[in-house]
């Protein structure tokens, strides 16, 4: 499977050649913090690769000191971008980052003890297909 992505400026551009083996919505502190969200959504994959097609110097990497948590993200639009983890053997690639669709459903949501407390029911509020009027 090959799978392309990039960041919101388009100035980082990469492809993705292999399977992906779990796709997790993470509710961690770490996860929400970077996100500005209620959870991160990540792909991951032992055997998949990155190629970067673009913009591979536009790419900054951060790791919480003393953690397993690392985000890289694009130094111009901060865009969430794929990153190597541990010892270059675990990829972990934000689903948000991809351009071309994925067949993979998410596999579990993790860290549900960390969730923020107005993360939950969020199935019952009004839903829009674009801004509200």
């Amino acid at each position: 499977m090959n799978i392309k992505g990039s960041c919101l400026c388009a100035k980082v551009r990469f492809e993705i050649n292999g399977d992906f083996e779990s796709f997790y919505l993470c509710h961690c502190q770490y996860c929400r913090k970077d996100t500005g969200s209620a959870h991160a959504s990540n792909l991951f994959s032992t055997t998949a690769t990155l190629h970067w097609l673009a913009g591979q110097d536009r790419v900054k990497a951060y790791q919480v000191p003393s953690t397993r948590h690392m985000k890289s993200f694009c130094l111009n639009c901060g865009s969430a971008l794929p990153s190597l983890q541990g010892q270059g053997e675990l990829l972990v690639v934000p689903a948000g980052s991809l351009d071309d669709p994925i067949f993979i459903k998410p596999s579990a949501n993790i860290f549900m003890a960390s969730r923020s407390d107005w993360d939950q029911g969020l199935e019952n509020i009004p839903k829009c297909d674009g801004l509200p009027a």
